[in-house]
């Protein structure tokens, strides 16, 4: 049996940040099923960080991760983490509500998102179709950026090995039980033990808490689906905003001189390797055709992820009242990868016992298991 000082279950970004974040405290471990880190929802994010999703903890969390991006530690990437990519928001007829929430939460977290016109909309992307049944407000958020989440993940990773920690891939926990102070996990890939355990496994989150014998958070894993198209002919995209329905319809982004579309579904479904269902295939190019002038007549590629939400939908980090040395990181929803660093921080903190960062404007009980219903 393998020792550490803390086993961290799942290689997606939450759970290695957190054990980057880990690994000058003492030998960590990550467990990942899949054969390479990052495989499921991580692999599969649209990359941005912006202040258009979420509620005012998930803001707050995105706010404090900010520096990270635009500033990592030296050594942790050789690229940019971040390219600045400002963010449209948008509503239609009737959504004047949803509207001026969103505007008043994000201006007051970013102090910079703003209303904006309907001429500076079509300047920014000239395809929308303004006014009537079509887009009737817009907000911009100038903060936003593009994420490289790839060099994020492989930054944490670097950072993990180069304190002693390792990466152990095709590693799915079978058996998981509390023995003499020590978590012991048998494994696919062989048996391990640690006295502190981290649940960062995503989708697959309350499965391990099942199986360890420990009371489940009520996680709900949904599936978003994102396909790629051609823009019009002679049109370049590159320099398009991120632009997101505040009502949840779709969003659209340049990617690579093409257009990734979702229609922000939201299909509950039991963990697995998510795959995209023709339905919402059309659905995406249906959406994008109503709220623009574009033609989505073939689609390049498709794929789909599941985005795992508490029942407030905010992540969760903290120990669990039932089971000594069992730490939740988990229901990072669609924000994982602009939450992360702000989240491995706070993790970090409450599992070494360090000072709570000031900078997250956010209270250990924010976002502890103990907030949940039923828990």
């Amino acid at each position: 049996m393998t020792g550490a000082d803390f086993l961290v279950v799942g290689g997606g970004v939450a759970g290695l940040s957190v054990a980057c974040q880990l690994a000058p405290y003492g030998r960590v471990i990550v467990l990942e099923r899949e054969n390479a880190t990052g495989y499921h929802s991580s692999g599969r994010s649209a990359t941005y960080y912006h202040f258009g999703i979420g509620n005012r903890p998930v803001r707050l969390l995105t706010k404090a991760s900010g520096a990270f991006f635009s500033n990592p530690p030296p050594g942790f990437t050789d690229v940019p983490l971040s390219t600045p990519a400002p963010a449209m928001m948008v509503v239609r007829d009737g959504q004047d509500e949803v509207f001026e929430s969103n505007l008043a939460e994000m201006a007051a977290v970013t102090g910079t998102a703003h209303e904006i016109s309907a001429s500076q909309m079509h300047a920014l992307v000239p395809v929308l179709k303004l006014g009537g049944e079509g887009i009737t407000r817009g907000l911009l958020d100038p903060a936003a950026a593009r994420l490289d989440g790839h060099a994020l993940m492989m930054g944490y990773t670097r950072g993990l090995r180069a304190a002693g920690g390792q990466v152990v891939t095709n590693a799915e926990v079978l058996m998981a039980e509390r023995r003499a102070g020590q978590w012991q996990l048998r494994t696919s890939h062989g048996e391990y033990a640690a006295p502190l355990l981290v649940n960062a496994a995503g989708a697959w989150a309350d499965e391990l808490a099942r199986l360890a014998g420990v009371a489940t958070l009520g996680l709900t894993p949904l599936r978003r689906t994102i396909i790629s198209f051609q823009p019009p002919s002679g049109v370049d995209v590159r320099g398009w905003p991120l632009v997101r329905s505040l009502a949840n319809e779709f969003y659209f982004l340049p990617e690579a001189g093409h257009l990734l579309a979702s229609p922000a579904d939201e299909t509950a479904s039991p963990p697995c390797d998510a795959q995209p269902e023709e339905y919402d295939i059309a659905l995406a190019a249906w959406r994008i055709e109503e709220v623009t002038t574009m033609a989505v007549r073939q689609v390049l590629h498709q794929w789909a992820g599941l985005r795992t939400f508490t029942a407030d939908r905010v992540p969760v980090a903290g120990f669990a009242a039932d089971a000594p040395g069992f730490f939740w990181l988990a229901g990072q929803g669609g924000y994982g990868l602009q939450t992360a660093p702000a989240m491995a921080t706070a993790s970090a903190s409450l599992i070494t016992g360090c000072a709570w960062p000031d900078a997250l404007a956010l209270t250990p009980a924010d976002l502890g298991p103990s907030r949940l219903p039923g828990v």
